[in-house]
């Protein structure tokens, strides 16, 4: 057994899943960037539009079980601190599927196996290929199991929106508000990756990459105010 075969095995003792379909479970671990060049090869971007469905639908079944009383507009707060690329990232590294993930070696020098974006990508494609291997009873079981640490966060201070934290951290110290640039935008019209840069003056920017440009400059003022005072 090779290294990465034995990351796969770990991948699914932790998921407590074995997969039927060796196939499937191998297109979810496979990077689009091993198709680059002659040869064609099946990659997880498919089942990663059904995983993101999957996690939806999951995540909004079990706000509406806790939070019975919430409107609308908190329930979609709470979505959203649930079902992001830094939520699904955070999972995948528990369950260590950076080690199992087949890359380019391309993609791998310049650091997609530690990627945020591709990491979430991947999450949510396993979820997909766990939802058609083993059915949405499966699918949830590794949601609860997985999931229950970005529960628990949700009544933290960090569940808040960044931006609003940061605008709050820069007035209390008598600055202007930040400020916000797209730097990049990459990747299809169907799955873009954005790019964005948080200013506040007197601070040294800080970047971080999102799939619409509202979530970059969320996750950019969620670096900068991580840097600037520490776990929140």
């Amino acid at each position: 057994m090779n290294r990465r075969q034995a990351a796969i095995a770990e991948l699914e003792r932790r998921i407590g899943h074995q997969f039927h379909d060796r196939e499937l479970l191998e297109r979810a671990l496979t990077h689009a960037s091993v198709g680059e060049g002659a040869v064609k090869v099946r990659h997880y971007e498919r089942l990663e539009f059904l995983g993101d469905r999957v996690l939806n639908l999951l995540a909004a079944e079990r706000l509406m079980a806790i939070y019975t009383e919430a409107r609308e507009g908190e329930m979609s707060r709470l979505m959203a601190a649930l079902v992001n690329y830094h939520a699904c990232a955070r999972v995948a590294r528990a369950i260590g599927l950076p080690d199992a993930l087949r890359l380019s070696p391309s993609a791998s020098k310049v650091g997609a196996r530690d990627s945020e974006t591709v990491l979430g990508d991947a999450c949510e494609a396993l979820i997909g290929a766990l939802y058609i291997d083993g059915g949405l009873d499966t699918a949830r079981a590794f949601f609860l199991a997985h999931w229950k640490d970005n529960f628990e966060r949700l009544d933290a201070p960090q569940a808040r929106d960044p931006k609003t934290q940061l605008q709050e951290w820069a007035q209390g110290r008598g600055l202007p508000l930040p400020s916000y640039r797209v730097i990049s935008r990459v990747g299809p019209d169907h799955a873009p990756s954005f790019t964005v840069e948080v200013f506040v003056e007197g601070y040294e920017p800080e970047r971080a990459e999102g799939r619409s440009k509202q979530e970059a400059e969320k996750a950019a003022a969620q670096v900068m105010l991580l840097k600037r005072e520490g776990p929140l």
